[in-house]
């Protein structure tokens, strides 16, 4: 039980520092100031904003749990790809996983994200975050309790399918909120004309994402827009309004 409580304060902490310094930066300081536009022009009300926090303090918990267990647990733990030496499979490896972790992970948020939008489902475990039909960044983890479990399902996955080297387990957790947050900002820090650049136009963007907040539907992807444009679920209208949210 100490573990748990270890882990969940610092997922916990690192969320709201992350989140919060993001809020705090786009929502107060550089709030209506010039050159800076935001995807939506309105703010979000302030019970959309406490919405937002409360159902995240409640996924922070549930997403303790799965590392908790898959890490700590004595019946668990022996049989998981988890590794505490790093030179156990070599320095290439331990990067190369953390690369794999992001591809597994970008292909799972994609297909379950879809599937959580099938009408008989949506209402269930996504409705909490479609709420959310102008997000800040306290959105990023405002996650119905069923719909944590999903989330925090690619863990499981981590675990028992290709080892991990355990501090990558941290480090992806981190880089996953950081990548959230920003995809829930309101804000577009990528450049213009990211969004037709080579690399660029595979890689997901805020206006992406908040786009899938604000009509529901298209735009699905997590990290890349990979699985977006092989599947023709990228909205039509995306280029036209990255275009427009940076000025072109």
């Amino acid at each position: 039980m100490d573990k748990y409580f270890f882990i969940l304060r610092n997922i916990s902490t690192r969320y709201a520092l992350i989140a919060g310094i993001a809020f705090f930066i786009f929502y107060f300081f550089f709030k209506n100031k010039t050159g800076l536009k935001k995807i939506q022009s309105k703010f979000p009300q302030q019970n959309d904003i406490r919405r937002e926090i409360l159902y995240s303090a409640s996924a922070m918990l549930i997403f303790a749990l799965v590392p908790a267990l898959v890490v700590f647990d004595p019946h668990i733990r022996p049989h998981t790809l988890i590794y505490t030496n790093p030179q156990q499979y070599g320095i290439f490896y331990l990067i190369f996983s953390f690369v794999l972790m992001y591809f597994v992970h970008d292909a799972y948020f994609y297909w379950a994200h879809r599937l959580m939008h099938r009408p008989k489902l949506f209402k269930y475990f996504h409705l909490v975050h479609h709420k959310s039909t102008n997000p800040s960044p306290w959105a990023a983890y405002a996650f119905h309790p069923l719909e944590s479990f999903v989330e925090v399902g690619i863990y499981f996955i981590f675990a028992f399918c290709f080892p991990v080297y355990i501090i990558n387990f941290g480090l992806f957790f981190l880089f996953q909120i950081v990548y959230n947050v920003y995809g829930h900002l309101g804000y577009e820090l990528y450049p213009r004309n990211f969004n037709r650049h080579p690399v660029g136009k595979w890689i997901n963007t805020s206006v992406a994402h908040n786009q899938h907040h604000q009509h529901f539907t298209g735009n699905y992807g997590l990290y890349t827009l990979i699985w977006d444009r092989l599947m023709h679920t990228l909205r039509d209208d995306y280029d036209a309004k990255y275009d427009e949210v940076k000025g072109n």
